[in-house]
């Protein structure tokens, strides 16, 4: 693409180093010129370098409100205002990194908006209800909160108009597009740097698995499972809000590490006999580095570690998010013959360069086709 042309690239927001942010650092190995937009930026100086390589983020005002640092989400209702004052007009190429309102900048016609897309806002439309009952506001406070998710989602679905190009981070994600928004989608799976782990063989007698303790993670479902499995070890790491519910319940085979380094995190799971994932996930990153290590995956049979597992060969997926699913699939698990070698082989077809290549090549297929027409 013409270094001529300007660049920019919007993200929701930056305060963690997580999935996204990786996809983030990917398009700046990709390109190095963008400009960067965000709600807000509470990156430290490390995670900064690491994602951004250092570049500064031109953020929205949200930034200074008081306590923003802390839970910019509270002003979830300032947000469709906030992303339309970026004023992006001077851009050739957008390149939207978005789970919530990043695709909502306003653009004319020329200009190309390729938005990947990581999901439609889950809390607005798919886990609506699931937010709110998990909430415990109040009559009143869970009454505001519906009106201003219906009026998230009528913005949401407005702004479709203002992207020109979508791209998903799977199939299933690809689906969930075209039942929200109604548009297609290119799918271009995320990147994941499997050269970070190393193939791993001899395996020890112990499952694991490694999450933020959220509810819809379901480490719970996973601890209570195994709860009923005595004879068999579970190594738990990660840390959250219902760690302290999970400890509550925990029985002796199961080890709760708490917060581990990466380093340690890696030794975990190349170690075990394999990895168990109950989420429902949008692509799910951690599935993928485990079977990088050679650790086969005994996951959730929905979202994206449908795509990312072999049923029978890399792993096994189960059915239901219930203890008797899981039970089972470790019982069926325990008789199969896995392949490690062919484990880690399934992991490469989602590695960073593979992932780097298809989107340089797709968004300057697409923006070489938009110019043309102009």
């Amino acid at each position: 693409m013409n270094a001529n042309y300007k660049k920019a690239l919007v993200h929701d927001w930056y305060y963690i180093n997580g999935g996204a942010e990786k996809v983030i650092h990917s398009f700046t190995n990709i390109w190095d010129d963008f400009d960067h937009y965000a709600l807000v930026d509470f990156l430290n100086k490390k995670d900064r370098d690491d994602i951004l390589n250092g570049e500064k983020v031109n953020t929205s005002f949200i930034q200074k409100l008081p306590t923003a640092k802390s839970n910019h989400r509270k002003f979830l209702q300032l947000f469709p205002y906030a992303v339309e004052q970026f004023d992006l007009s001077e851009y050739d190429l957008i390149l939207s990194s978005s789970a919530s309102v990043s695709k909502g900048v306003i653009t004319n016609q020329n200009q190309l908006h390729v938005c990947y897309c990581h999901s439609p806002m889950r809390y607005a439309w798919d886990l609506y209800h699931q937010y709110l009952s998990e909430s415990n506001f109040g009559y009143v406070k869970k009454m505001y909160a519906k009106k201003v998710l219906h009026n998230i989602r009528i913005w949401d679905v407005i702004n479709t108009n203002r992207v020109d190009v979508f791209i998903a981070n799977s199939n299933y994600i690809k689906g969930r597009i075209k039942k929200i928004y109604n548009r297609d989608a290119k799918v271009i799976y995320p990147p994941v740097d499997v050269k970070k782990f190393t193939l791993e063989k001899s395996k020890e007698d112990y499952y694991f698995t490694a999450s933020r303790m959220v509810p819809y993670k379901k480490i719970e479902l996973i601890v209570s499972a195994f709860n009923n499995m005595p004879d068999k070890k579970l190594v738990v790491a990660g840390t959250g809000p219902e760690l302290k519910k999970i400890k509550s319940i925990a029985k002796q085979n199961i080890e709760l590490l708490g917060f581990v380094q990466d380093e340690d995190l890696k030794k975990y799971m190349s170690k075990a006999k394999a990895f168990v994932f109950a989420a429902e996930e949008d692509f799910g990153i951690v599935p993928v580095e485990a079977q990088a290590c050679g650790t086969p995956v005994i996951a959730y049979n929905k979202g994206g570690a449908k795509e990312t597992v072999i049923d029978l060969k890399t792993g096994l997926l189960f059915n239901q998010q219930t203890e008797s699913s899981i039970i089972g699939a470790v019982d069926k698990f325990e008789s199969l013959e896995i392949d490690h070698e062919i484990v880690r082989q399934n992991s490469i077809k989602f590695s960073k360069e593979r992932f780097e290549k298809e989107i340089e090549e797709f968004v300057i297929t697409e923006f070489q086709k938009f110019k043309s027409n102009k």
